[in-house]
C-alpha cells in the first residue's frame, strides 16, 4: 500500500534534524538530506530509524489501526436510578492498545546485543548490518531514539545508525551520501522484517521499561510517533537553511553542524517531524 512522502530523500539513515543537536564526537556528523521521496518502504523505513524493524512497525500500524474498533462517542452524564443512586460507570478498558503477540514468555537471554545481532544479521546480511547499524545496546538506542522523535531532541549518541559518511553539505549533492544505505532499504523482506520485529520485541519491551517506562508498552508509544511524524508538515519547495549563531569569542570548530531552518516554524518542530 503507497504510504505518503513525509521524508525527505535518502532519509532512512537519516534522523537528521537542523539545529542545536548534540553531535557525535567524529566527524562526519550531520544526517540531513535535502530532497524528498515517495516509495513507501524508504517512508517507513526513515520513520522508524531501522530497516526492518521501522518496516515491521509501520505493518504492525496499519493493521492495527484497521483492526481497531470505532472510537465511541462521548459517555453521557450517568443517569440517576429510580432510587436516586447514579449508574455505575462502564468499564474502562486497560492495557496495551496495539498489543504485539511476541513469542511466548521464556528466560531473556544471556546477551541480548548478541541474540538481536544474529537475528539483524539473518534479515540484512553481516555486510549490511556492520556498516550501517550500531549493535552496541541497540534495544536501548532503538526505543530511546523513537521516544525522543516527539520531543524537541533527539539526542544522535542513541541512534541505531552508523553515521554518513562525508561532510554534510546543503547542496542537492548531499543526497548521493545516502546512495548505498537506500540500495540496503530497498533490498529488505518487509515479511520477514515483520517476524524479525515480532521476535525481538521482548527485548524491545524491557528496553522501554528500563528507560523508564515500567508500566507503558513500547508498541504504542511507537505507533503515536508514527501519528506524530505523519502530521509533519511538507514544505512545497527544498527548505532553506542557515548556520546557527554562536554568540562568543571563538567560532565553532565544526560549524556544518549547526544548521537549523530559516522559517521559524519549520525550526519549531519537533526531532522528529524535522527529518
Amino acid at each position: 500500500m503507497p504510504l505518503p512522502a513525509v521524508v525527505p530523500h535518502g532519509f532512512p539513515m537519516a534522523f537528521c534534524q537542523p539545529g542545536a543537536l548534540e553531535m557525535p564526537a567524529r566527524d562526519p556528523t550531520e544526517f540531513r538530506p535535502s530532497q524528498r521521496d515517495g516509495t513507501a518502504s524508504r517512508t517507513v523505513i526513515g520513520l522508524l530509524v531501522v530497516v526492518a524493524l521501522a518496516a515491521a512497525g509501520w505493518w504492525w500500524y496499519s493493521t492495527q489501526r484497521q483492526a481497531a474498533p470505532p472510537v465511541a462517542a462521548p459517555t453521557p452524564a450517568r443517569t440517576p436510578q429510580p432510587d436516586g443512586t447514579p449508574a455505575p460507570d462502564s468499564p474502562v478498558a486497560t492495557g496495551p492498545q496495539f498489543p504485539i503477540n511476541a513469542p511466548a514468555d521464556s528466560p531473556p537471554p544471556a546477551d541480548p546485543d548478541a541474540r538481536i545481532a544474529q537475528t539483524l544479521v539473518a534479515l540484512l546480511g553481516q555486510p549490511g548490518v556492520a556498516s550501517f547499524l550500531q549493535m552496541d545496546g541497540f534495544a536501548r538506542r532503538f526505543v530511546a531514539t523513537v521516544d525522543n522523535l516527539p520531543r524537541e531532541q533527539a539526542s544522535v549518541r542513541m541512534w541505531p545508525v552508523q553515521p554518513t559518511p562525508q561532510r554534510f553539505s546543503p547542496e542537492p549533492g548531499n543526497a548521493e551520501r545516502y546512495a548505498q544505505f537506500v540500495a540496503f532499504v530497498d533490498k529488505v523482506d518487509t515479511a520477514r522484517a515483520v517476524a524479525a520485529y515480532v521476535q525481538l520485541y521482548p527485548l524491545f519491551q524491557q528496553a522501554y521499561e528500563d528507560l523508564g517506562y515500567p508500566n507503558k508498552y513500547f508498541n504504542d508509544r511507537l505507533v503515536a510517533v508514527i501519528d506524530h511524524l505523519l502530521q509533519a508538515p511538507e514544505p512545497t519547495a527544498p527548505p532553506a537553511l542557515k548556520l546557527t549563531e554562536v554568540k562568543g569569542e571563538y567560532a565553532a570548530a565544526q560549524p556544518w553542524t549547526r544548521y537549523e531552518f530559516v522559517d521559524p516554524k519549520l525550526e519549531a518542530l519537533s526531532a522528529g517531524q524535522k527529518m
